[in-house]
């Protein structure tokens, strides 16, 4: 069984309830979380106070710990791991914002999602495009969130979602220009 394989069966056992799944789970998806936060908090400031253990740990627990949540495979599971990551993050910069009162926690963009000229965003404000975004391109959104969050492939993206890579490819592409031009504004 390949490592995506048992990654499948342990969340299925998930599902089904099994106390020791979590357990065995961890090892097989900690070094990709591991990268993952990596990759968030290597966008960060320097002084940023969240670690990526931290991170890794905190979204870790709040995966294996949701109740009705029926796990559909690896995709899928590293696709919530996006979502919570990204909310840990937004949550951590609008506490340090609310407590410094400065312009929040700022990010620098991958080439995934970069912009001429503009290598970083505030979290908060990507965070906040991307809730505009999703109320009229939900599509749109989730992409983002998958790639950038997630960093998943557009292959993989697409398996998530259901659709077709070209789909996701033209989609990223249109979803990127807004995120420019919405942000190049605030």
């Amino acid at each position: 069984m390949s490592g995506r394989e048992e990654v499948t069966a342990l969340l299925q056992e998930i599902n089904d309830g099994a106390v020791s799944a979590p357990e065995k789970l961890l090892p097989l998806v900690y070094d990709e979380l591991r990268k993952l936060a990596q990759s968030y908090m290597q966008n960060e400031r320097p002084d940023h106070t969240l670690q990526a253990t931290a991170l890794v740990h905190d979204a870790y627990i709040r995966l294996v710990d949701w109740e009705n949540v029926s796990w559909q495979n690896r995709a899928h599971f590293f696709s919530v791991a996006a979502q919570v990551m990204r909310n840990i993050l937004v949550n951590h910069a609008v506490a340090k914002r609310s407590k410094k009162r400065d312009f929040g926690q700022r990010i620098e963009l991958t080439e995934n999602l970069s912009f001429d000229g503009k290598r970083e965003v505030d979290i908060i404000e990507l965070n906040e495009a991307l809730e505009f975004l999703e109320q009229f391109e939900v599509t749109q959104a989730k992409i983002v969130e998958l790639r950038f969050f997630g960093g998943l492939t557009i292959e993989e993206t697409a398996n998530t979602l259901h659709i077709s890579p070209a789909t996701v490819k033209r989609e990223w592409t249109i979803a990127k220009t807004w995120l420019y031009r919405r942000l190049k504004s605030e």
